[in-house]
């Protein structure tokens, strides 16, 4: 299978495409075909699989393989897939980079491993290696909330000297951090900056970032797609009038604890709209009864509802 292109820097949005599930054991192969088709439709620049949107780290390792092997072929080469590899060993991370690259994906992408306590000399040399030896592009992934260890800016600034390595997403929340990020261009005008949470999308590309890997544009990815480009068109007006959109859809994921309650928002919202079961990976569950009454009051708020949508899979 021939390797998508990878854009050097990446600019638009790229979902980090939820993972449709049958059964705790069973990939959902129709519905992923759907969302793959929603999501190219509406714009996006790639698509991110096997982050925490998608459950990654839960899902068993054959299913990391068929979904990596799956996508790539429905995707044929229409946008660059990118591929979590995230894991606490290195030969893992490396065997999926090179399925990945074998299934024609595009780049790599690795949060710091978790588990083993690690300094940031180490984190540096885990990237470094993971870099050099993956047959594929490395793309950063700070998320301190889930891997409770953050890439320093330190770090970051000499990751920019491993040629392999070719950007960051961010989900710290942290605006400054990312600002700072940002002044690595100058360095790598290559690299590719993208932000993680939604809400901070608008106001990191007016800062200069190429775009976001968003999970709310799972469920509507233009509108996304058209906030990225109010702002960074400068267009605050319509900045203004869709980022109202994007709170409202935030009402989704309120719930404790986060990671699992914004998954929950996630799959709800795309059961709703017909798209894919809302089946978790275990030992999550299924959005509750009071939250899927929530979910359906925000997307008839938003007017998504109102809209032609696939039969129901669940």
């Amino acid at each position: 299978m021939t390797k998508s292109h990878l854009p050097t820097p990446l600019r638009g949005i790229v979902p980090p495409m939820v993972t449709p599930l049958k059964d705790r054991e069973t990939l959902d192969l129709e519905a992923i075909d759907r969302l793959i088709e929603h999501l190219v439709r509406g714009g996006v620049a790639g698509l991110f699989i096997l982050g925490t949107s998608g459950e990654g780290p839960g899902l068993s390792y054959r299913l990391r393989y068929e979904l990596v092997e799956h996508v790539c072929e429905v995707v044929a080469d229409r946008v660059p897939v990118l591929v979590g590899v995230t894991d606490p060993s290195l030969e893992e991370a490396l065997e999926m980079a090179g399925w990945a690259e074998d299934c024609g994906a595009a780049a790599i992408v690795a949060a710091p491993p978790y588990y083993f306590p690690m300094a940031q000399a180490e984190l540096l040399r885990y990237f470094t290696v993971l870099a050099e030896e993956s047959p594929l592009p490395l793309m950063l992934y700070n998320i301190p909330p889930c891997t409770h260890l953050d890439i320093s800016l330190d770090t970051l600034r000499r990751c920019c000297e491993v040629e392999r390595i070719v950007g960051i997403k961010d989900s710290s929340g942290d605006l400054e951090y990312f600002r700072a990020a940002l002044a690595l261009r100058a360095q790598r005008p290559d690299w590719t900056f993208l932000i993680g949470p939604e809400h901070m999308l608008a106001e990191t590309a007016l800062l200069g970032g190429d775009g976001g890997v968003n999970g709310g544009a799972n469920i509507t990815p233009t509108l996304f797609v058209e906030l990225f480009e109010a702002a960074r068109s400068g267009d605050r007006p319509t900045v203004e009038r869709l980022q109202q959109r994007v709170l409202t859809l935030g009402r989704l994921y309120q719930g404790e604890p986060v990671v699992p309650s914004v998954i929950q928002g996630l799959k709800g919202a795309l059961a709703v709209l017909g798209l894919c079961d809302d089946l978790l990976v275990e030992p999550f569950a299924r959005p509750s009864a009071a939250k899927r009454q929530e979910i359906e009051r925000v997307l008839t708020e938003l007017g998504l509802l109102t809209r032609e949508v696939h039969p129901q899979t669940t």
